[in-house]
């Protein structure tokens, strides 16, 4: 359990992954602000939410020292930075905005929220990129991976929007670690799955595999996210680093060679996989700052 009173800012805990990630946080003890554009969507959490614009970096650099809750005006101290910033906000895809706002909107607000933080004295930051930088995602066509599995040492080289912003932003994180010295940490997040999507949405995965090819048979339960949000908080300093943040298991009833044989046979397996190992693999999460997921797809929905 992190030290009582342990301070996180994190951006975009209204939307679908964060909604799930922050009440994970509070339970291990955080103090948590949640700056976004709408109130947090479940008002019995008592998650205070700061109506920010982070294309604004004055917003931005305000917000970063602000009161969290009415609370603290009874402290004769101001308040300061916090301990950690984790940002998550950004438009979540392409299609939501034309391209040339998704890429202004979430390439501006990862730099207000990086130069913000590292000039406040924040000393850990973890943001959001995405799987989509492995070129697959929203690539044009039936593109095929360059090689399995999906590691964070692969060259990626995406040809969509989205998938460029979120490369922009680890190159900004890369840059200011080393000026300030800092740990920064970006995840490159998986397919986001909430409880309520096991049912609804994996036989559908489980029967149709050609669907799942853009997310290489890979996904990421919304607390087991949080659950590494807290790893990445308690870790000593690494400086920079990217994390694919996926659960363990390929989302398929066949070991993972016989299945990437099958389904995508143009692309080589350039070392030996766990039996049932993710193609867009956690392996380096789970050595560095020991992950071990605790909501496998297979105790919510059994294939038949």
């Amino acid at each position: 359990m992190p030290p009582t009173g342990k301070r996180i800012v994190f951006t975009g805990g209204s939307g679908k992954a964060g909604k799930h990630v922050i009440p994970e946080l509070i339970q291990r003890g955080y103090e948590v602000l949640n700056l976004d554009l709408i109130d947090f969507p479940d008002p019995s959490a008592n998650v205070p939410t700061l109506r920010t614009d982070l294309t604004d970096s004055g917003q931005v650099f305000n917000a970063l020292t602000n009161n969290f809750n009415f609370s603290q005006y009874e402290d004769p101290l101001l308040p300061g930075p916090p301990d950690v910033v984790i940002h998550f906000a950004a438009y979540a895809r392409n299609l939501l905005v034309p391209d040339n706002e998704c890429f202004r909107g979430n390439v501006t607000s990862t730099y207000n929220v990086i130069e913000a933080a590292c000039k406040l004295g924040v000393k850990k930051i973890i943001i959001a990129s995405s799987e989509t930088t492995y070129e697959v995602c929203f690539g044009h066509g039936n593109l095929d991976y360059a090689s399995f599995p999906l590691d964070e040492d692969s060259d990626v080289n995406p040809m969509d929007t989205y998938a460029i912003s979120k490369l922009c932003g680890e190159r900004v994180a890369r840059g200011f670690a080393r000026r300030f010295d800092i740990d920064i940490y970006a995840f490159r997040i998986g397919n986001v799955v909430e409880p309520h999507e096991y049912e609804r949405d994996f036989p559908k995965y489980i029967n149709n595999p050609e669907s799942r090819k853009r997310n290489a048979w890979s996904y990421i339960d919304a607390r087991d996210l949080g659950q590494m949000c807290d790893l990445a908080v308690q870790a000593p300093k690494l400086g920079f680093q990217i994390f694919n943040a996926t659960n363990t298991e390929i989302t398929a009833t066949k070991p993972t060679r016989q299945f990437l044989e099958q389904w995508c046979p143009n692309t080589p397996i350039t070392r030996e996989m766990d039996e049932w190992e993710a193609p867009l693999s956690n392996r380096k999460i789970r050595e560095m700052l020991g992950f071990k997921e605790n909501h496998n797809w297979r105790k919510y929905y059994k294939p038949e």
